[in-house]
């Protein structure tokens, strides 16, 4: 009789061994690594019995298609990210932290689909129907025609919105939780995720359905499970926010119907999520001018451009090794501007402590943002106050030039649109602006900068208004 093999599948990332081990090699994680039949799942049948396949038809390159519909869920800031609204027969995979309002923007967007006559049907496979009507009745949306089960198998959630009319919208939460008799193995494994998620895209595809798939996501803010579903899956949304903050921030990682990198703000209330149609005005709301080390930046998110401020705050440290806290930023990219500022412009910071930290709680992943943070660390070890009309962008080199960065144009008439008179940015831009009162100062070189910066740190300290 044959023996019976199995192969060991790490829960965290998916990595496959021969055999049991305590940690995975891969991810490093702990207790990972659980055993799975390899001949389970969707297509292991056919490895076994393969069976002749058939001919199908192939096309060129030239030819007439129409245009894919979208379903505009009324929500703007929901329809930007995706796109314009969602595809027929797409699937998109959402994820954030527990806690973070997922549930909460789906119900929104699912009873402003079914109240214009698109069938919604919500899946939860967290929690009781009692619970989902309740989350409704607080935002005020329990009339809403919206179709709610609690249901975990793939199979009986299939059937059950095949059998009516055609749904516009089907929402799983989670996709963790799913379970299909095809797998052998228990719910929320690598194998029955990938499984699940793959019997839910065929039937997108095959009904023409919009199915959006809630997923968990781990301690380093990765979507939990293999990753080769958010290759499988048509979109990838994150819905990112802080607790101590009351703005949520949904970006697009991955869309096949529209820009990657979009960004979608929204305010959480009382009322639910509210739509931030201004995020600039919003983050600088509770700016403080008068203060030293903060500069706004003139950013770009997806296509839409964001000003947000950078607080800096650099101090004698007492430590053999100073301390570089970062939030909101890249870490590396920080310890990178800190030394082009020593080796190229003269300020040393190689005794002090620096903290850095993006205002609002929004991310910043651009490298456009090092001009900004130079400003803010020089300001914050000099005690200079930095114009309050003046934006910064730009991305510097390891040789301290100023090097250019993309929509330039869009970044001033957003700066211009709320009341700043200055920008400084590179020399050379990709898309100079036009027809806007605001005074863009050209900047060369990091220690340009500083210099500038430096000529102001004996000007007298602002008077607050």
């Amino acid at each position: 009789m044959a023996k019976v093999k199995t192969q060991f599948i790490c829960q965290n990332c998916g990595a496959v061994t021969q055999r049991w081990q305590g940690r995975c090699e891969s991810c490093g994680e702990w207790n990972t690594i659980l055993e799975e039949d390899p001949d389970s799942g969707i297509g292991a049948k056919a490895v076994r019995g393969m069976k002749k396949g058939r001919i199908f038809s192939l096309e060129g390159l030239t030819g007439t298609h129409a245009e894919s519909p979208r379903m505009v869920s009324g929500l703007s800031e929901l329809d930007r990210v995706t796109g314009g609204g969602f595809v027929a027969g797409s699937v998109i995979l959402l994820g954030g932290e527990p806690g973070i309002g997922k549930s909460t923007l789906l119900i929104q967007a699912c009873a402003s689909l079914a109240q214009r006559g698109n069938r919604v049907v919500y899946i939860s496979g967290e929690e009781a129907v009692a619970q989902v009507r309740l989350r409704a009745e607080r935002l005020g949306l329990a009339k809403a025609p919206v179709e709610l089960a609690a249901e975990t198998s793939v199979e009986d959630i299939i059937a059950t919105i095949s059998s009516g009319s055609k749904p516009g919208l089907v929402i799983i939460d989670s996709i963790q939780t799913m379970y299909t008799d095809m797998v052998e193995s228990a719910p929320g494994t690598v194998t029955q995720v990938r499984g699940s998620a793959q019997a839910l895209i065929r039937y997108a595809k095959k009904s023409g359905a919009s199915v959006i798939l809630v997923g968990h996501v781990t301690k380093d803010g990765q979507i939990a499970g293999p990753r080769v579903v958010e290759h499988m899956v048509d979109a990838v949304l994150s819905f990112e926010g802080d607790g101590a903050h009351h703005f949520r921030i949904l970006r697009g990682v991955k869309n096949r119907f529209g820009p990657t990198d979009e960004i979608g703000v929204f305010e959480m209330t009382g009322a639910g999520l509210s739509e931030v149609t201004n995020p600039s005005a919003l983050f600088l709301s509770s700016r403080d001018a008068s203060a030293a080390g903060t500069a706004v930046f003139a950013g770009m998110e997806g296509t839409r451009p964001v000003l947000v401020e950078f607080q800096a705050l650099v101090a004698p440290s007492s430590l053999g090794t100073p301390r570089r806290a970062v939030v909101g930023w890249d870490s590396n990219r920080l310890a990178m501007v800190i030394a082009v500022l020593e080796a190229h412009a003269g300020v040393r910071l190689a005794q002090h402590d620096v903290y850095l930290n993006v205002a609002g709680g929004l991310k910043i992943l651009e490298p456009a943002a090092d001009l900004a943070v130079a400003a803010a660390l020089v300001s914050s070890l000099t005690g200079a106050y930095l114009p309050s009309d003046a934006v910064y962008f730009g991305e510097i080199g390891l040789s301290g030039a100023i090097r250019p960065v993309i929509h330039a144009g869009l970044r001033v008439k957003e700066a211009a649109k709320l009341g700043f008179n200055s920008a400084y940015g590179p020399i050379k831009t990709a898309e100079p602006a036009e027809n806007t009162p605001l005074l863009t100062l050209p900047v060369g070189h990091i220690s340009a900068l500083v210099t500038n910066i430096a000529q102001q740190s004996t000007s007298r300290k602002p008077a607050k208004g």
